[in-house]
């Protein structure tokens, strides 16, 4: 009998999105990020507890399709490059495709998208790396993303998390440092956080 045995595809990617998602603070800037790719130009953020309990990133940016809100969830699923030869000319944030597939494998998220030229937005529930649902939904153009019981499934790593006021703080500093090196072309006042 083998020693060696192959991971499974969830169990992968649970151990994988620690290189992405360590607290809070990780989900929220891959997030803003997203926004920001997306030409959003109001940025709304929710947090409960410090964003261990939920983390909801409410932008107006362009929205994605139906097939794009369940394939974004794969692992290497992007947008941004077709081909290793696009990293010279990227003009983006992330590219890998690794953010959304690690967060949603330690969380539960729903998202809700709509492009503008459509005429109903799209909501996809993911739970712990796995699909849900999918279902059309009456919403704005952009996109509603909420990341729920961060590290749910993983207890080992959700007791490491800080108290929530360090967790606050974290993000409240990542937001303004964002705000300010934005200031000049995208972020603006319209952009908030809330607690």
């Amino acid at each position: 009998m083998t020693k060696i045995k192959k991971l499974s595809d969830i169990e992968a990617k649970k151990i994988a999105a620690g290189e992405v998602v360590e607290r809070p603070i990780n989900v929220v800037k891959e997030l803003i990020e997203n926004s920001l790719d997306s030409g959003a130009e109001k940025i709304t953020i929710y947090l409960e507890e410090g964003g261990k309990k939920l983390i909801r990133v409410v932008d107006d940016g362009c929205g994605m399709s139906p097939d794009d809100a369940l394939i974004c969830f794969d692992h290497h699923a992007t947008s941004k490059i077709t081909k290793v030869e696009d990293l010279s000319s990227l003009q983006s944030f992330g590219f890998r495709g690794e953010a959304l597939s690690s967060i949603s494998s330690v969380s539960n998220i729903e998202l809700i998208t709509k492009e503008e030229a459509s005429e109903a937005g799209t909501l996809v529930k993911m739970s712990g790396g796995k699909y849900v649902s999918q279902e059309e939904i009456a919403t704005a153009d952009g996109t509603d993303i909420s990341v729920k019981d961060l590290f749910f499934n993983l207890p080992a790593r959700k007791k490491f998390l800080k108290k929530t006021e360090t967790e606050w703080k974290q993000i409240a500093h990542l937001f303004q440092a964002l705000c300010l090196d934005r200031k000049s072309t995208r972020l603006n006042s319209s952009h908030q956080i809330i607690s």
